[in-house]
Formats: structure tokens, sequence, C-alpha cells
């Protein structure tokens, strides 16, 4: 005799899941669609940018972000590439976690604004302060969303130990690992944590204006430093 429960369950979850977080579900449909091209372009599961196209098309590296005429979209598509399995895994997992809570408090719409905003951010960062390292991930907007979640633990009335220490734990592996972004992963939580401030309040209208008026300030930030680095004759630096 089988049973179809367990495949049953699976499946409730997922469309449970989609139905409760669908940009949430959007957004790890695009990283796990977008590892699985690079995956199969390099031939590698660990090694996924190597020999990629869409790899070198995406990531983010500041001579290639001012050197190309659609080099800005990388500050967007770079969020969405994962350098291996174990990159893309973690990255994952924490989204599947902590994105769907704050989408069914805040909305799909004001999610979708907080992520790109916290990920953009991440990018401008970078660009900033060390455009000549080849950045990947999702991290940079994850480490944003932490910071808006301890806003969420704040305003149900939850136990803030949980976030903050997972804030904490995260910020101390930045400092201490040599493989991952630092201008990145604080470019995010400090984003994140300007957006913190504003989703606390109660007002939907300062929210959105608030979360809005960050996404464009992260914009500003990354045509601000494309604009100055060409005009001051670094792009022949950064490419030559």
């Amino acid at each position: 005799m089988t049973s179809s429960k367990g495949p049953g369950t699976v499946r409730d979850w997922l469309a449970r899941y989609t139905r409760e977080a669908p940009v949430t579900s959007l957004f790890i449909s695009i990283s796990c669609l977008v590892w699985a091209v690079t995956a199969l372009q390099s031939r590698s599961l660990i090694h996924s940018l190597a020999g990629s196209s869409l790899g070198d098309a995406w990531i983010l590296w500041g001579p290639e972000v001012v050197g190309e005429p659609f080099g800005l979209a990388r500050t967007i598509g770079a969020i969405f590439l994962h350098l291996d399995l174990g990159h893309l895994a973690v990255n994952m997992f924490f989204l599947i976690l902590v994105g769907r809570e704050i989408e069914k408090f805040y909305g799909s719409p004001l999610y979708a604004t907080i992520f790109l905003a916290g990920g953009i951010g991440a990018s401008a960062t970078i660009l900033w302060l060390e455009p000549l390292t080849p950045t990947a991930g999702a991290s940079g907007a994850l480490y944003c969303l932490l910071a808006v979640f301890v806003t969420v633990s704040l305003r149900r009335g939850t136990d803030l130990r949980a976030p903050l220490v997972l804030i904490a734990v995260n910020v101390a592996y930045t400092f201490v690992a040599s493989s991952v972004s630092l201008w990145g992963h604080l470019g995010g939580l400090a984003t994140g944590i300007v957006l913190a401030f504003l989703l606390a309040s109660r007002s939907r209208r300062v929210q959105v204006a608030g979360t809005t008026g960050v996404l464009l300030v992260v914009l500003v930030l990354v045509l601000w430093w494309n604009v100055t680095t060409a005009n001051s004759g670094m792009a022949g630096l950064l490419t030559g």
C-alpha cells in the first residue's frame, strides 16, 4: 500500500507559500533559474560563474558597469547571481525564512521595493568603495531584510533577541570570512537600518514614501558613481 500524503504535503506547502509570498517565491525562482543556467554553461556546481556567459554579463564589476552601454543593469542582475550551489542554498534558505514574514506584514509591492532597495544599496556601496572586486549574490538584500525584520518583530511585539542575534552573528561572519563582500553586506545592512526606522511608522503613506525614497536615493548613488567615474577619466584607469 502506498500513500501520497508526503508529496501532497510538500505540494500544499509550496502552494501555500507561493500564495502568502508571491514576490519572495518569484525572487527565489529567478535566483535558482539563473544559477541553473550558469551551472549548465560552466558545467560545474561549485564554480558556476567560470565560463558562464550569463555570469560574465551580470556580475558586478566596476570596469564593466562604467564601460558597457547597459552596464548599470549589473547592479540588479548581480543580486540574482550566485557563485556556486552552496552560495545559492544559504541565501535562499534565509530568503525563505525572512522574506515571507516581511512580505506578509507589509504586502508584496512594498516588500519588492524593500528587497530591491537593499540589493541596489549594496551594489552602490561596492561601486563606491570596492569597484575592482567582482561581486555577486543576494546577500546585500538579505542583510537589508534582516534589519527590517527587527522592525517587524517589534511591531508584532515578539522577542527581539533572535533577529538581533542573527544580525550580530552575520556581521561577525562578514568580518571573519575572507570570501564575502564586506561592503556589500554593510551597504545592504545600512540600507536596511534606514528602511527599518521608516517602516516602524504605522502610517502607510510614510512607509511607501520612505521606502520609495530610499530606492531612489540608492539609484542616484549608482548613477552618480557612474557619471563621476566616467567624467573623471577613471573609466580608462579601471578598464586599462
